[in-house]
């Protein structure tokens, strides 16, 4: 079973995801986590050390180009794995990211979405843009301000494939918010938390 995790930034995934895997492996369950990043916080914190801004287009080729590597090694290894794979962002983060910046959604990454095996769940991570920034300014490696959160939110809201996602409200602390998570996967019989 393959199970995704997407959510503005600060929305706790990588916890979350952390923690989902932790849940199945603590019940005797094969469980794998993936991480599908994009390099931004990378990015961004070289821009800031060494002053230089890329240009939009280029940094979300840059960004596109990464996740997209990302996502197909994850598929690679998920389809060798026997049991739960938690996959820490998709595609469907890029193509927010896009919506957020105003650029177009492009051929690739709808293309790949359709052609890649389709997840069991998408997970979305609803958290408003306020506490996403607290806790943003608390981890202290990356910079993102209130607007930027809230047009990405915006913009995961305005994809097709929101639709279709479970939505988890990820708003308390970790133990809550897997709670919900077991909750939405409990269906599937996988974790008893």
């Amino acid at each position: 079973m393959i199970i995704v995790l997407t959510g503005i930034d600060g929305s706790g995934k990588t916890t979350a995801a952390r923690s989902l895997v932790a849940a199945a492996r603590a019940e005797g369950r094969n469980a794998l986590l993936l991480s599908n990043y994009a390099g931004r916080r990378r990015m961004s914190l070289l821009s800031s050390r060494f002053g230089i801004r890329l240009p939009g287009r280029l940094a979300d080729a840059a960004e596109s180009a990464l996740r997209v590597f990302n996502v197909l090694v994850s598929h690679a290894r998920a389809s060798r794995f026997e049991g739960l794979v938690v996959m820490d962002r998709h595609l469907h983060c890029q193509l927010a990211l896009r919506e957020a910046k105003g650029l177009r959604r492009g051929r690739l990454l709808p293309w790949l979405l359709r052609t890649l095996p389709v997840p069991d769940l998408v997970l979305h991570l609803d958290v408003s843009p306020e506490t996403a920034h607290r806790r943003i300014v608390a981890r202290g490696t990356d910079e993102e301000s209130v607007a930027e959160l809230t047009a990405l939110r915006t913009a995961y809201r305005a994809l097709p494939e929101y639709a279709d996602m479970v939505m988890i409200d990820a708003g308390g602390n970790p133990a809550e918010v897997l709670a919900r998570l077991v909750d939405a996967v409990d269906p599937h019989r996988l974790l008893k938390v």
